[in-house]
């Protein structure tokens, strides 16, 4: 069980994403209603049917990593170790020598060194295992993303990469919290990383028919919740929070952002991409993140939705959450930052577990982009096209991910 007097608190934000490459400008953009969705410039998309994403632009690995290790490591790791130093800085955090064991690093990653195997096998195919690197396999394996940043820190406690795929970054961050609740570790470093934006990649979604193909106004593709929404985006980046035992963190005297109060982790047991139907699933969840955090339901504020601009996810997220808060999910508000910065993947539940802290830290909600013609079937308020001034006492994140896997964190603003 819990200890009761262990609280797990966030001291530091770390952020990689289409909206920019630090926190401070990330929260500008959201705030703003800017989207980070362009026609993709990495590569000729040209003869896909999907030509738009939200690629981190303007990233410069050397201001975090050694130029002789930038090589060995794929832009996920890139995404991830920047994400992390820039949170450790935040906080004002330093893992110490004499307790280095009580500190652990998990970042859940979906894709992994997708475009390092691309590479590879290009390599392998027009010269065999003389082209292949020696850094083939540690570019590529998503673990490689936590053992970086362990290394990088110092940090020998838990270390490994959940890979759920759009859930892993919620999963990420739950499961740190409830390792310092339990007493097994003191810190946490956590959070998610993914630069799963290829051809290949985005050539499988768009054969699943799970993308927008709006590619003549990439900026307005993203649409959660509006009832002319067609598929999400994809996108990619980083996000890592520093989590804390509340004393600990008062004891040095970091800044807190909020308070992780509780986490739901649950499955549909359904289909392998359809959610349950009526919202069963991600009701489930919630509802174990609030049993978690001890929270009556009608005293949630904000609901940082997983809202991906998709047909089905979008209505049955909604379901969930009329059924979870009943009258009460008529007075509180839903937006998808999604609409912003698109679906980052196995990234995406820590970068929203994230802009969620910081919503409560600053006392402003991010808009839903892009809403502009109301669905009936998704009849919450939304937030729609403005952020709004709230004082967000309790708030929560959802993730939900292919395989009918569910995250919600649950957060408590602090003091």
């Amino acid at each position: 069980m819990p200890h009761a007097d262990r609280k797990v608190v966030v001291t530091g934000v770390g952020l990689v994403t289409p909206l920019g490459n630090d926190a401070a400008t990330n929260w500008q953009n959201l705030t703003a209603g800017r989207s980070g969705i362009a026609t993709i410039a990495r590569f000729d998309a040209s003869q896909l049917p999907v030509r738009i994403a939200g690629e981190v632009r303007g990233f410069d690995p050397l201001l975090y990593i050694e130029k002789r290790d930038v090589k060995k490591m794929d832009a996920f790791t890139h995404y991830a170790l920047a994400a992390a130093q820039m949170a450790v800085e935040d906080a004002g955090f330093a893992v110490e020598a004499e307790t280095a064991e009580r500190v652990g690093v998990i970042i859940g990653v979906g894709m992994g060194g997708i475009s390092t195997l691309l590479e590879a096998h290009q390599n392998f195919l027009d010269a065999g295992i003389r082209k292949l690197s020696p850094f083939m396999i540690p570019r590529l394996i998503s673990n490689m993303a936590p053992g970086q940043i362990a290394i990088r820190f110092g940090a020998k406690g838990v270390n490994y990469a959940p890979a759920s795929a759009c859930a892993s970054g919620g999963h990420a961050v739950g499961e740190a919290y409830r390792l310092i609740r339990l007493g097994m570790q003191d810190a946490m470093l956590a959070g998610g990383a993914e630069a799963a934006v290829t051809p290949l990649s985005v050539g499988g979604f768009a054969v699943m028919r799970a993308l927008s193909t709006r590619n003549e106004e990439p900026e307005r593709a993203s649409r959660p919740f509006d009832a002319e929404r067609d598929g999400f985006v994809m996108a990619e980046g980083a996000g890592v929070l520093v989590l804390e035992e509340r004393q600990r963190a008062l004891a040095r005297g970091a800044r807190i952002y909020a308070q992780v109060t509780g986490y739901g982790a649950n499955a549909d047991a359904y289909h392998i991409t359809s959610p349950a139907p009526n919202g069963e699933g991600a009701a489930g969840c919630m509802r174990l993140a609030l049993r978690d955090a001890e929270c009556p339901a009608e005293e949630v504020d904000y609901i940082n939705a997983h809202g991906t601009s998709t047909p089905y996810n979008d209505v049955n997220e909604t379901q969930a959450i009329k059924h979870v808060f009943g009258e009460h999910a008529r007075r509180l508000a839903v937006s998808s930052t999604k609409s912003m910065t698109g679906h980052l993947l196995g990234a995406a539940g820590a970068v929203e577990a994230a802009y969620t802290v910081l919503s409560m830290h600053h006392g402003v909600i991010p808009p839903t982009i892009n809403y502009e013609h109301p669905d009936p079937e998704c009849d919450l308020d939304y937030v729609p096209n403005q952020a709004r001034n709230a004082a967000v006492r309790v708030a929560l994140s959802n993730s939900f991910g292919f395989g009918g896997t569910n995250a919600c964190l649950a957060f408590r603003r602090h003091g």
